[in-house]
């Protein structure tokens, strides 16, 4: 199935219920760059009232949260009939923890803390499962068309060789079309544990050699740089 890059994850809308602002507003952070349109709430007192009018794929449920408690809350939900995905992220982490959230129709569950990335990892891998996240083998932007499976790039029906780094590093651009990416996000991306060892500079050479051979003349405009930020690619 072929996305176009700017639709992404745009129609998958996922509920936070967090009661501590900071980490919330860190999750939303971390979501939003995925894609995702996200909507917290640091209680459960308007989720119902949001639920009647809107139809998220996932909630994020913090357990130690005001008013009624995580577990009992997600219980009410399937109660009253709701069957959207449950992911709760908690201090509880005991086995008798882990069991009672389970047993209040909670899907997967993440102590705290917890890194940005398992939980982008985990988000994606419950929406996968129920259905929300149709696998892609393609993803296309203008005259770019990215084969995922073959991990191959096509130009007009023209293959263009890119090295693995090239490929990565196109596919999180296409991923984040009309956003400003810093080099510190494209490096943990794109390089991984090794971006660590890894300059601006090399990365700036990096987007360079890979905007030769995508656009060379440049008539697409792909690659804007930020100034004092990154890079954003239109």
């Amino acid at each position: 199935m072929c996305y176009n890059a700017r639709m992404q994850n745009n129609n998958i809308e996922i509920v936070v219920i967090e009661d501590e602002e900071d980490i919330l507003e860190l999750i939303e952070y971390h979501l939003s760059k995925e894609g995702y349109t996200v909507t917290g709430f640091l209680s459960t007192e308007n989720v119902e009232q949001f639920l009647e009018e809107e139809t998220p794929s996932l909630l994020l449920v913090d357990r130690n949260i005001p008013g009624t408690e995580g577990a009992e809350f997600v219980a009410h939900l399937r109660g009253m009939g709701y069957e959207i995905p449950v992911i709760f992220l908690t201090a509880k982490d005991r086995d008798s923890d882990l069991e009672e959230g389970f047993d209040a129709g909670g899907d997967d569950y993440m102590s705290k803390p917890f890194s940005p990335k398992e939980l982008t990892l985990r988000v994606r891998a419950l929406l996968k499962r129920s259905g929300a996240l149709h696998k892609q083998t393609c993803v296309k932007h203008k005259q770019l068309l990215m084969n995922l499976e073959e991990k191959s790039l096509s130009i007009e029906n023209q293959k263009i060789p890119l090295t693995n780094l090239e490929f990565n590093l196109l596919h999180t651009f296409m991923k984040h079309v009309d956003k400003s990416l810093t080099r510190d996000f494209l490096r943990d991306e794109v390089w991984g544990v090794e971006g660590e060892n890894v300059n601006d500079n090399a990365v700036n050479v990096a987007i360079n050699r890979l905007k030769n051979k995508i656009d060379p003349d440049n008539s697409q405009n792909y690659f804007q740089p930020v100034w004092g930020v990154g890079y954003r690619f239109n």
